[in-house]
């Protein structure tokens, strides 16, 4: 909702300010069809010379967040630290029985629980790669801390793709509009023997390619990376979230101990209460009980 808020303040400020001051839109109206097929074509096609099909297809699958917002919301931290709670006690108490959550985790009554969780893939994946370490006496917190910093890293760096590749085009955009107003220039200079009136419209509409290159960029195509990269940076926590706890977990804390780290190391906004917690984890006994 914000972020659809935030397009009309952009339209109506720049269009509405530009109106006030006495300027007619009859020209930009005009001019625009041509200078978006120019500076939106060049834009989109460059998009295309600069990625792979994969990163394309994420890109396009990734601008509803923007929208949307972070994914992992603070009742999904409250519940991963339920399952990673229930999974520690079970795993301290009858290390086998375990097993069968981590590498089945569809058929596991623990997962199930947690329906968000377990509808993402690198989330279980993560949780279950890691206990399955420590089953097989790959247990050195160091060890076990610097594999899973170097797997998130990796994991970051390629979610970030999108932004990255938005913030290309944004970059590119204002050059962009230069090439279309040149070419507008252009096309006027040979039309050079036409009266004033004509040649100031043609003027006009060529600046109009400068204008929406620049206007596109910074009003747009920026601030669309910009929101992109703090969401994936956002959601990012969860997963540091699942590493703080399970090397807890190896250093030999209690359960209760891990989870509290965990807790500690949520961002602010995400925190869930400590009394609250504590409400969920109590149900989480009596389920596993």
């Amino acid at each position: 909702m914000i972020g659809i808020l935030g397009i009309v303040v952009v339209l109506v400020m720049v269009f509405g300010g530009y109106l006030i001051a006495g300027g007619k839109l009859d020209i930009i109206l005009h001019a625009a069809p041509f200078e978006l097929m120019i500076i939106g074509g060049a834009a989109i096609g460059a998009f295309l010379i600069g990625n792979d099909v994969t990163t394309i297809r994420h890109t396009f699958r990734s601008l509803g967040r923007v929208f949307r917002g972070p994914r992992w919301k603070p009742g999904d931290y409250r519940d991963l630290l339920c399952l990673l709670f229930a999974l520690i006690r079970l795993a301290r108490h009858n290390p086998v029985a375990v097993e069968e959550h981590i590498e089945a985790p569809a058929n596991s009554a623990i997962f199930s629980r947690y329906p968000r969780i377990l509808a993402d893939p690198e989330a279980v994946s993560l949780i279950g790669d890691t206990l399955r370490s420590a089953s097989m006496n790959y247990d050195d917190p160091h060890q076990v801390e610097e594999v899973l910093d170097k797997r998130m890293e990796a994991q970051l760096q390629h979610a970030l793709h999108p932004s990255h590749a938005l913030q290309t085009m944004a970059d590119g955009l204002p050059a962009l509009g230069i090439v279309a107003a040149v070419l507008g220039v252009i096309k006027t200079m040979a039309a050079i023997d036409q009266p004033p009136e004509i040649l100031g419209k043609m003027i006009g509409g060529a600046l109009v390619g400068t204008f929406l290159g620049v206007f596109l960029a910074y009003g747009f195509v920026g601030p669309f990376a910009s929101r992109l990269r703090d969401v994936i940076e956002e959601d990012a926590h969860f997963y540091k979230l699942i590493r703080e706890v399970l090397v807890a977990n190896l250093h030999n804390h209690s359960a209760n101990i891990c989870i509290e780290v965990g807790r500690q190391n949520t961002p602010s906004h995400n925190r869930p209460g400590f009394g609250d917690l504590e409400e969920a984890l109590k149900v989480t006994r009596q389920e596993a009980a």
